[in-house]
């Protein structure tokens, strides 16, 4: 029988493979993020802003995870009991869309007259630019029309402005679609990024902070530009100088400066390398974690200490979780809850119970650079203290007594 068996069995064609096939490091990295997000929950888009937020504290597990697996922030921190502040207000909102039609009004006119003063003088006028019609079915199709003008506009030459063209950016194996204000292609080909903000430019200047942040801001639309110019052939200069323009003096009036985001650009490119590794961040945490909005609060909470935070005090306009953050920092004594400087400054010192402890000398390395300012500040201190003390101390009972003529003398 055995014998029949195998010359039948050599004698037949072989069978299929039936076995599943072994799942996809993307597939099996989309599984965990959507187990982490939890089940029929949809994912949260990502943006610019929240791109550009993750630039400005690269050092954060817990957003890196978060928004990776697309977990809505907001909802998260309600239901951890420290619901967040964060975002733009109405009135705000609609103040900057007035400003950007203005900026925008006659095709452009303004704004084309700002990028050549303030990044291309030396081309040619514009006299007149394309303004090409980028609507289109869904942000796919959009991305697809934007990419496709983009091509026209860097083969045809001359002046074009795409109002509010989408790009897409892969994000940990999913695609975020991004809105900048606008992308102007120069005669020579070229293409800048140009955004558009309502806080003012007094004498030139703008806020440092909101500067700052427009600018994270707009190194996210760079990037995501490249991505299309890396398609063309020759591939377009995607310049890294953007304009950025603001109300002049609280005024309506259009003001521009160029603002080179390479530093950001490059930070930003980083942090999105880092979160097509968050499988190893995701690998760390206990089993059955999950960050649900509609689980327990104890549990949220175990699930969301499971992954380190890097809080400072810039995260309260950058992040939905900065309450809560903020109040773990404050509870632990975390000397980052102070400022990122005075945390770079403190080398290994993490909490404020170890920065005292050092300062009086019962504990750190005496060799130590933050050690030893830290003993020699609390030496200057206590001198400064005992030389204060001594010179308000009182005259004994039994010192001099004051004579008239001494008295006369004072008056």
């Amino acid at each position: 029988m055995s014998e029949f068996h195998g010359s039948a069995t050599r004698g037949a064609a072989p069978r299929p493979d039936r076995t599943p096939p072994p799942p996809t490091r993307a597939k099996g990295l989309r599984q965990r993020l959507a187990e982490l997000r939890g089940p029929d929950v949809p994912a949260k888009a990502l943006d610019a802003r929240a791109l550009a937020a993750l630039a400005a504290n690269p050092g954060c597990a817990r957003r890196a995870i978060l928004d990776g697996a697309g977990v809505d922030k907001a909802r998260l921190a309600t239901a951890l009991g420290a619901p967040s502040g964060f975002g733009q207000s109405q009135f705000a909102l609609t103040r900057g869309n007035a400003f950007e039609a203005r900026v925008k009004a006659d095709g452009g006119a303004e704004l084309l007259r700002l990028v050549h003063a303030r990044l291309d003088p030396g081309a040619e006028p514009p006299a007149g630019a394309a303004v090409p019609d980028l609507t289109a079915h869904g942000p796919e199709g959009r991305t697809a029309r934007t990419a496709l003008a983009l091509r026209e506009a860097t083969e045809a030459g001359g002046w074009t402005l795409l109002d509010h063209p989408m790009l897409a950016l892969d994000v940990a194996g999913s695609l975020a679609f991004l809105e900048p204000d606008a992308v102007v292609v120069h005669p020579d080909g070229g293409w800048s990024v140009v955004e558009i903000k309502s806080f003012p430019m007094v004498d030139g200047a703008a806020d440092p902070a909101k500067a700052g942040a427009a600018a994270r801001q707009a190194a996210v639309y760079v990037l995501a530009l490249e991505r299309v110019a890396a398609r063309l052939d020759p591939v377009p200069e995607v310049r890294h100088q953007v304009l950025l323009v603001c109300p002049k003096d609280f005024s309506n009036l259009p003001a521009g400066c160029a603002v080179d985001v390479r530093k950001q650009r490059a930070v930003t490119a980083r942090q999105l390398a880092r979160l097509t590794r968050i499988e190893e961040i995701a690998g760390t945490l206990p089993e059955g974690a999950c960050f649900a909005p509609d689980r327990p609060a104890e549990e949220l909470t175990a699930a969301v200490e499971a992954v380190p935070a890097t809080y400072a005090p810039e995260c309260l306009s950058a992040c939905e979780l900065a309450f809560h953050c903020r109040e773990r920092a404050r509870a632990t004594g975390a000397v980052t809850r102070l400022g990122r400087p005075l945390r770079a400054e403190l080398g290994g010192l993490a909490t404020v119970a170890e920065v005292l402890s050092a300062a009086r000398g019962t504990s750190g390395d005496p060799a130590d650079p933050a050690v030893a300012a830290l003993r020699r500040a609390a030496a200057l201190r206590a001198e400064a203290l005992r030389t204060a003390a001594e010179r308000a101390a009182p005259l004994p009972a039994d010192g001099p007594a004051v004579g008239a003529g001494e008295v006369g003398a004072c008056r």
